[in-house]
């Protein structure tokens, strides 16, 4: 994708998911998460890079940024050496990448590359979690993936029939079986259709009415789980659905947004978030 970006290309997330065999999802989080530090025009539904940026990334500039994704920090093994030559004089601008601050896994590359061993060979683990002050044994769980959520890390696997999350800092103990799991790939689209750590079959569909005020952050890219923008409206505010299989998946970030964003459907739930501001009110 990078290299077609370099030679002038526009990408269409639908032909590159075609084109790739794989998820659409997949290709609209390449472009709008791990590709946020290019400066990329979007139009039409397609994206292209800047023409001042076109053709000046050397084969050795695009194997680096693949590498990288554009996200310091993300990957333990990655020094502060190499990712300081990512940023050089190749490109004459000067770029500053945000982002979240990453957990700082320097003291956990043998687990961590231990658990990538067991994904890719799928081998069972076995391991202890701490929870609640309390530590939890694991028996023959399947890995199926390392993802990384606003910075923190967690395993997806599967324990007996049921899907769940692990905080990657709080396993211990790890230990790799022999024993080989059955891949299921209906669990793993499960996973890559999920935005998000919360796993779960049983979702549901909240609608949210956005005022003009903010309406073009929610434009800009997606702020809250498997965003829709259902309707534009003429006072430019928006009427946005979430599905969600947690209320902690979007309550938090509504809040972050008061005034400015109201439930529409299901109403219960406006009156929750009312009842618990009138609480949080009442309290301080």
């Amino acid at each position: 994708m990078l290299i077609k970006l370099n030679q002038r290309e526009k990408l269409i997330p639908k032909d590159l998911a075609e084109e790739f065999r794989v998820n659409l999802r997949t290709i609209q989080r390449d472009l709008n998460i791990r590709f946020a530090y290019l400066p990329l025009e979007k139009k039409y539904g397609w994206y292209r890079l800047s023409a001042h940026y076109l053709g000046k990334l050397s084969t050795k500039d695009i194997d680096r940024f693949a590498g990288l994704a554009g996200v310091k920090g993300l990957f333990p093994s990655l020094s502060d050496e190499f990712l300081g030559e990512l940023f050089d004089a190749r490109i004459e601008s000067n770029m500053l990448v945000q982002g979240h601050n990453y957990e700082d896994l320097t003291q956990l590359q043998k687990e961590f590359s231990q658990l990538e061993k067991a994904i890719k060979e799928r081998k069972k683990i076995s391991f202890s979690y701490l929870k609640n002050d309390a530590t939890k044994s694991y028996e023959k769980i399947a890995p199926y993936k390392l993802i990384n959520n606003k910075g923190i890390w967690y395993l997806a696997a599967q324990d007996k029939d049921k899907l769940k999350t692990f905080s990657f800092t709080k396993i211990r103990d790890l230990f790799m079986s022999s024993e080989v799991f059955v891949w299921d790939e209906a669990v793993n689209q499960q996973l890559l259709n999920e935005d998000g750590i919360w796993l779960s079959t049983s979702k549901q569909t909240i609608t949210m009415s956005v005022s003009k005020e903010i309406a073009h952050y929610f434009k800009r890219r997606k702020l809250i789980p498997l965003q829709v923008i259902e309707e534009e409206k003429s006072d430019g505010s928006l009427l946005v659905t979430s599905t969600v299989a947690h209320l902690n998946q979007i309550f938090p970030i509504i809040r972050y947004w008061i005034p400015h964003i109201q439930i529409v459907s299901p109403p219960e739930l406006q009156d929750q978030m009312l009842d618990e501001l009138a609480s949080y009110q009442s309290r301080f």
